[in-house]
């Protein structure tokens, strides 16, 4: 694992962030030991840059150039925390309800997007990410997906043995969240896995 200081490392994570593909592949080009190289900012690593913004063609080309998955940032967090977070930008948002209308080309848009979602989340889980790390708050990808209430998810990390008892540091497992917030389908889920 390569750190340096953030000015050195900003473009190839700036790249990975910004659907830059060809800057990414320069990089890595020149010197393989950048897919795992850690910024000096936060400790974003490229593969957590491109997870954030949910840039499936990076994060599949980290991958094939045996990219760390398990790698953490400042905030104890992989990549899969930021793939289970990821929601639609403020665009897609745009974009779906001005085209719902429209034939629901909208509703399509939002189909498409949280597909590319759940396949990037199983990439990760392919590439043999620990499904069960903790954040800087104790919480899983799983709690994640029980705050967002991402029923298309929550199956994908459960068949991956994601553990539904494990509690943050507020005391609060996956199960207690999907009680606390009502989400009676999530809870089943849960319950029938632990």
């Amino acid at each position: 694992m390569i750190t340096s200081s953030f000015s050195s490392l900003l473009p190839i994570c700036q790249a990975a962030y910004q659907n830059d593909f060809a800057q990414v592949w320069r990089w890595v080009k020149e010197d393989n030991n950048y897919v795992n190289v850690q910024d000096g900012f936060n400790g974003d690593t490229p593969l957590i840059c491109a997870c954030r913004r949910g840039n499936m063609r990076i994060v599949s080309f980290l991958l094939r150039r045996n990219a760390n998955v398990n790698l953490k940032n400042q905030k104890e967090r992989t990549c899969l925390h930021y793939a289970v977070r990821k929601r639609f930008t403020f665009f897609d948002y745009l974009l779906i309800v001005l085209l719902m209308p429209v034939l629901l080309i909208g509703y399509f848009l939002m189909v498409s997007k949280t597909k590319q979602n759940e396949a990037l989340v199983r990439m990760l889980l392919d590439a043999g990410i620990e499904v069960n790390a903790t954040d800087c708050y104790g919480c899983t990808a799983l709690h994640y997906a029980c705050e967002m209430k991402n029923q298309t998810l929550i199956p994908l990390l459960l068949e991956a043995h994601a553990d539904p008892l494990i509690k943050n540091k507020h005391g609060e497992s996956s199960l207690d969240i999907a009680r606390r917030l009502k989400f009676s389908q999530i809870e089943f889920m849960l319950r029938k896995t632990s």
